[in-house]
């Protein structure tokens, strides 16, 4: 009963936490309640006795995506107002699109309770009897799922691609150096002497004082 009772406490906490990641109006805020849900769901899976996957979700995604995500958030200069403009515009759509995955994610997981009665591979049974969920989730990944899984590392080849052209796109407002302009410099290049004609005579001497004349003489 009690690891009953830990389930709802770290679902509800998701639920709220995942819920806080879509209305928080700060950028930063939203950061750290998502930080929050994978920390939550993590504990989750402990609770399923699948202590590779939380590892794995605390490391990569709780000290590695979300940290530098939140960097990324804090150093960056956003307006918010901004953001914020053409919300009600685009909610229809957005609120489709979120009731299309929600049916998606739910018919997927009921097909998954209704299969509970599938015998599986006896390797993953050894696997799974003798303690170690890693090796039987290898084994399961690179045996049954293994076209989905190279689906899924080229889709995060090519968004890896796309973020680095993103970056290293020209902008106005930023200043850089051309490696080809600053290579073919040379030194007359670089220094020009001018030789510029006088446009003015200069100004006559001031007379001198009284004063100054008599210490003069």
């Amino acid at each position: 009963m009690a690891q009953t009772g830990f389930f709802y406490l770290f679902s509800a906490v998701l639920l709220f936490a995942a819920f806080r990641v879509v209305t928080a109006r700060n950028p930063v805020h939203a950061v750290l309640y998502l930080m929050l849900a994978f920390s939550q769901a993590a504990a989750v899976w402990l609770l399923l006795k699948a202590e590779f996957l939380a590892i794995v979700l605390v490391l990569v995604y709780l000290g590695a995506v979300m940290v530098l995500f939140l960097f990324v958030v804090m150093m960056l200069d956003l307006n918010v107002d901004s953001l914020r403009q053409g919300f009600w515009r685009h909610f229809p759509m957005a609120a489709l699109v979120g009731t299309v995955i929600a049916l998606e994610m739910a018919w997927v997981l009921m097909g998954g309770f209704r299969g509970q009665g599938i015998v599986p591979d006896p390797a993953l049974q050894a696997a799974a009897a003798g303690g170690s969920n890693s090796k039987a989730l290898g084994l399961l990944l690179y045996s049954e799922y293994v076209y989905p899984v190279q689906v899924a590392a080229v889709i995060l080849v090519v968004a890896m691609i796309a973020a680095i052209a993103l970056t290293l796109r020209r902008r106005k407002d930023s200043k850089f150096i051309d490696v080809k302009d600053q290579v073919r410099v040379r030194a007359e290049d670089r220094l020009a002497v001018v030789k510029v004609d006088v446009t003015r005579a200069a100004p006559p001497p001031a007379p001198e004082q009284p004063a100054e004349a008599e210490k003069k003489a």
